[in-house]
């Protein structure tokens, strides 16, 4: 696997209404684990289909040095299949039954070739990634999500690929299923492209490759260095903005005093050729003569102005857009050790079954508590945020809240009106501020001008959960109790940034639903729960 490798070569692709996504665009992936980020839509996903050879580009090459292995975002895969058609081991297990019971066959000998091992290594295989026991004829309709990706990985592993392409691994993984995935990726071999928002994974790269304007870019380290990097970078980007600008004033000024000067001469000038009783042809020429070297003074001065506006464009060019929010909310301000929630003994039941244990669960929330849910998919938590909420009426146990509003945000933010604009969506939210102070507001959330006034269902995914947390932080009134499910699952890069500074920025309570243990990090948790077998127990938080 040392000389596997990606190569694309003045790779140019477009959809078919002819919507440019790649012009000319040329890198290397050598061996090492390599991440890919850029904001959604820069064509991340699109650049592993066409290295897989999903999609045919429209000029240029793609060239892969080694088998390939590719894992996409959404497994193209039925419900009926089974875990081993799904590992792509079904004809060889069959082969190796048939042998074992007596049938010799050549042709199972052929279809067995140097796999004997198969089910040994799969088992191995499957253990790691947290799938043990997992019956090879059981059908993949009856998987979690989460377990259908680390199978679909698992069959990509089992090709033992020299090059391996993953697509948001971790999307539909918790928090014990994604260390395990890290530590399988850690050990592994070859050449790895993976398109991630999991910072954490990303921290486990040895290269981040940047793909932003139809560019690409490789920087040595993992994800945080390549913050680091980018920072250092906009720092030297800045200061070269400020001296250029700094640079074109100067030019002005001195254009304007050597044009201010040039007229102060033309004057003098011409009084002094008056009071001289010059002829007029003489007189003529002399002035022609002054106006021209004027005008060549300007020339130049106009030269060098431009020259300075040119530097300042490519200094511009280099900064990268601030999309960070800087707010401040004091409306959502609590009350220390207020009580905003107390659940006693809750259950919930589902399909006939009760979703949580004998005795039900006890929870409760006081202001300003900072709180992750956490715990194995399907473990109810969904359940437990929509009785926190009040959109799901418990079928046991006793409930209080006080008064003051709840807010629940959910991963497919669809809180807003998607026919009306962010402005209109902002006013049915908060409809006795003023319109100054409103559009003052939309304004700290990156909604400047005519932003405020696009439609909600043209927005992009990280437009569209800008405004959402507008109406949600900003509403009369103000939340006291923020709900969170998943809210990072489909937020870029930029967009975890952003929901990170609107939390750090809110003062209420909040309960968060989340695997990404970074996000929950830098968002200030200070309280730890864990929903599993039916049960909901106070921990510490990871590593503690």
């Amino acid at each position: 696997m040392s000389g596997s490798s990606v190569i694309c070569s003045t790779l140019s692709f477009s959809w078919p209404d002819d919507t440019p996504v790649f012009q000319d665009l040329s890198f290397t992936v050598g061996p090492g684990r390599t991440g890919l980020v850029a904001p959604n839509g820069a064509g991340k996903s699109t650049l592993l289909r066409l290295i897989a050879g999903e999609l045919r580009p429209s000029a240029g090459s793609v060239s892969v040095d080694g088998t390939l292995g590719y894992l996409p975002q959404t497994l193209p895969l039925t419900a009926d299949l089974t875990v081993a058609e799904v590992l792509g081991i079904a004809a060889v297990v069959s082969a190796l039954n048939a042998v074992e019971s007596g049938d010799v066959r050549e042709e199972h000998f052929t279809t067995i070739g140097d796999d004997w091992d198969i089910e040994e290594r799969t088992r191995a295989q499957l253990d790691r990634l947290g799938l043990a026991g997992i019956a090879f004829d059981r059908a993949l309709g009856t998987l979690s999500g989460g377990q259908a990706v680390s199978l679909g990985l698992a069959a990509q592993l089992l090709k033992r690929p020299d090059v391996l392409l993953l697509d948001e691994p971790t999307n539909n993984l918790d928090i014990d299923a994604r260390h395990r995935l890290h530590d399988v990726l850690t050990d592994w071999h070859g050449s790895l492209l993976l398109v991630s928002h999991d910072r954490a994974l990303l921290d486990r790269m040895e290269r981040i490759a940047e793909l932003d304007g139809g560019e690409l870019r490789l920087y040595g380290g993992n994800f945080t260095e390549y913050e680091e990097s980018v920072r250092a970078e906009q720092e030297v980007a800045e200061k070269n903005v400020r001296n250029a600008e700094q640079e074109l004033k100067r030019e002005k000024r001195e254009m304007q005093q050597a044009r201010e000067r040039a007229e102060r001469r033309a004057s003098n000038a011409a009084r002094n050729l008056k009071s001289a009783g010059l002829p007029r042809i003489f007189a003529g020429n002399m002035k022609r003569g002054a106006q021209e070297s004027a005008g060549r003074a300007g020339q130049t001065h106009a030269s060098r102005v431009g020259e300075a506006k040119a530097r300042l464009d490519e200094a511009e060019r280099s900064l990268r857009d601030d999309q960070r929010l800087t707010l401040d909310l004091p409306e959502t301000d609590v009350p220390a050790g207020r009580t905003l929630f107390l659940g006693e003994e809750l259950q919930a039941a589902r399909g006939g079954r009760d979703q949580f244990a004998a005795g039900g669960v006890d929870l409760t929330v006081r202001g300003p508590e900072r709180i992750a849910l956490t715990g194995p998919n399907g473990a109810g938590k969904t359940t437990l945020l929509r009785l926190v909420e009040g959109g799901l009426a418990p079928d046991g146990g006793r409930i209080r809240r006080a008064d003051g509003r709840v807010a629940y945000l959910s991963q497919r933010l669809d809180l807003l009106d998607l026919d009306r604009t962010v402005a209109e969506n902002f006013t049915a939210a908060a409809p006795h501020r003023p319109e100054a102070e409103r559009m003052n507001l939309l304004a700290r959330f990156l909604f400047r001008g005519q932003r405020a006034h696009l439609r909600a269902g043209a927005l992009s995914g990280g437009e569209r959960l800008r405004a959402t947390l507008a109406c949600v932080l900003c509403a009369e009134p103000a939340p006291q109790l923020l709900l969170l499910d998943e809210p990072t699952n489909n937020l870029d890069l930029v967009g975890v940034g952003q929901l990170e500074g609107a939390l750090t920025s809110y003062r209420g309570a909040f309960v968060v639903v989340s695997h990404d243990e970074r996000f929950l990090a830098r968002i200030g948790v200070d309280r730890w729960l864990r929903l599993d077998g039916g049960r909901l127990t106070e921990t510490g938080a990871p590593g503690e």
